[in-house]
């Protein structure tokens, strides 16, 4: 790499060379702001120089997520609340929650001039409007890390699953369990908004595909947007155009919505179907306690939280230790390891 020098530093921080000079000797008569500009990105180019401590005290690191209504939004926020508690009071984290349905107000919150921030972790609809703000959030100095799902031709880094072989495993499984059984299979998902979905009925298609099995047929995918009441209504539909279900995957959300049809489904036809989804919480471990659900694919937002977190720190030079870029390991839970 390079040897940083001060003219480096000051394209970098958007300054003047004196600008950097005065930050880095400490001679004062420069705006806080400004400073801390200059002293990140003398950390991010590796300056060997001395770097003065200024922005000690003023880390703000904003967490912009949405539905706050989800066990899975809801457990995520949860879990980026204990971990700030436990950091250096020097490092502060704001979660806040955006209309998920209003790509151009997340994208003016991002782009919102008036709230500093030193570091971004977003979960976000995939949209050019939220892309364009993230682009100038990142050429502004903010270190950006998109979390759980991430938008397409991102230049940020991306902490979540790899959701392709999530999708991939839940054909896995889905295969195996009924590969003596004749009948059609559905997915539930949001929608195409999340690139993360897209993936895993990607991964789950591609699945049952290269299988080459006749007897199962992947029907169709209901695009609930992760609304109970809609996604309860259409996979109902669903159902009643193909009476020969066997198998349900829900790569998203709305499990109570999906649970209470299947759950119908069952007590009409005396018989049972195979139903994978995703996230442990308190209705999946309901659901598979009480024999409705076969299996969960828990994508352990606790660990996304802390290397998210973790990342942004590392980034600005705050700690010095190795973050894994690696996709983050997915779980499964079945009624044999769910605990009571």
């Amino acid at each position: 790499m390079k040897k940083a020098r001060l003219v480096d530093i000051a394209a970098a921080a958007g300054v003047g060379l004196a600008t950097v000079e005065r930050v880095l000797n400490e001679r004062g008569s420069v705006k806080p702001q400004t400073a801390e500009k200059v002293v990140l990105a003398a950390k991010r180019l590796g300056y060997k120089g001395n770097i003065p401590s200024l922005y000690r005290g003023t880390i703000r690191i904003e967490v912009i997520l949405v539905r706050p209504e989800s066990p899975f939004f809801s457990r995520l926020n949860r879990a980026f609340e204990r971990i700030a508690a436990s950091l250096d009071s020097s490092i502060t984290v704001n979660r806040t929650f955006v209309e998920e349905n209003d790509p151009e107000k997340f994208a003016a919150h991002v782009a919102n001039s008036s709230i500093r921030r030193h570091g971004l972790i977003v979960a976000a609809v995939d949209h050019p409007a939220i892309r364009e703000s993230l682009r100038k959030a990142r050429a502004a100095g903010v270190e950006v890390v998109q979390i759980v799902s991430y938008l397409t031709g991102r230049d940020d880094v991306f902490v979540g699953i790899d959701n392709y072989a999530a999708g991939r495993t839940a054909g896995f499984y889905i295969s195996r369990m009924l590969q003596h059984v004749t009948g059609s299979i559905i997915a539930v998902c949001h929608s195409w908004a999340y690139q993360i979905h897209r993936e895993r009925i990607r991964g789950f298609s591609d699945y049952l595909g290269a299988e080459g099995r006749s007897k199962l047929m992947f029907s169709e995918v209901v695009f609930g947007r992760d609304d109970d009441v809609q996604s309860a209504e259409l996979l109902a539909q669903a159902l009643r155009r193909c009476p020969d279900i066997v198998g349900v995957y829900n790569a998203g959300g709305a499990n109570l919505g999906v649970g209470s049809v299947l759950q119908r489904f069952h007590e009409q036809r005396r018989g049972e179907c195979v139903w994978i989804g995703h996230e442990l919480n308190d209705e999946t471990r309901r659901f598979i306690s009480s024999g409705l659900m076969t299996l969960v694919l828990d994508q352990a937002p606790e660990t996304q939280a802390r290397r998210a977190l973790d990342t942004i720190l590392s980034r600005m030079g705050i700690i010095d230790v190795p973050v894994s870029q690696d996709p983050v390991p997915f779980l499964t839970y079945t009624a044999e390891n769910i605990g009571t």
